[in-house]
């Protein structure tokens, strides 16, 4: 088996998987854009739109905001990252969302990959701080979505209930420019800082995650091996907005 490549770069849209561009339009193992639920999904989402800018956004405001962000519950298991599963359970984090929001592109023609990269994140919960034994989300994942002949970045992570209850402005995206964490919250505390790309992939890159998440958070393992750790990350978050 190939050894998991961890390197960082300075700027983003590296190739890790020798991917073609075919590729991005094709389902994957995880990336399942031709299973029945996901189809329906991009169906419903895109409505009468037919742009593909149009279908595209319709798309990411499904994704965030149908979806509830809960960093709590996926296990560290490749089941659980694959497009479907994470429609069905309606929620997810930021790699599993990323990968339906790829899925349903692809599922309406509209070429799609995994991009990640290395976040410091200064506005997640002290419950999540401490069993990560960090503030960096290593593998932080996004869509790249192919419009207007070049690749622009939608982050659907966040839904807008969570970002109310974090203080934070809502992430939108107009399918134009690229969509990522803002740097400050509507108090102006530093938010989120991007310090390093991991590459783009056509697929979800479980083993990759997986060598990648005991590698930077060998506290979590300790503690459960990687399994879901449950509880209400939104509450936290509010608990903890409202005290500051």
């Amino acid at each position: 088996m190939t050894a998991p490549d961890l390197r960082t770069f300075e700027t983003d849209g590296t190739v890790m998987d020798g991917a073609t561009f075919e590729d991005y339009r094709r389902p994957g193992a995880l990336v399942d854009s031709d299973h029945p639920a996901v189809v329906a999904f991009a169906s419903d989402a895109a409505g009468a739109a037919t742009d593909p800018v149009d279908v595209a956004v319709r798309i990411y405001f499904a994704v965030r905001d149908g979806l509830r962000y809960d960093p709590y519950g996926t296990p560290l298991r490749r089941d659980a990252y694959v497009a479907s599963t994470c429609l069905q359970a309606r929620h997810g984090y930021c790699v599993n969302k990323a990968g339906l929001m790829a899925a349903a592109c692809r599922a309406r023609g509209i070429p799609a990959r995994l991009g990640y990269a290395d976040v410091r994140n200064h506005m997640t919960t002290r419950r999540l701080s401490e069993w990560m034994g960090s503030d960096v989300f290593y593998f932080h994942g996004y869509t790249d979505v192919w419009l207007n002949g070049r690749w622009v970045k939608a982050t659907p992570a966040f839904n807008k209930e969570l970002t109310d209850k974090f203080r934070l402005k809502p992430l939108d995206w107009d399918g134009s420019a690229d969509s990522i964490y803002h740097p400050f919250d509507l108090e102006g505390r530093r938010h989120m800082e991007y310090l390093a790309y991991r590459g783009v992939y056509a697929d979800i890159p479980f083993d990759t995650l997986n060598a990648a998440f005991r590698q930077y958070y060998p506290k979590m393992y300790r503690h459960d091996g990687g399994a879901a750790l449950g509880g209400d990350f939104a509450a936290e978050g509010a608990a903890e907005a409202a005290s500051r």
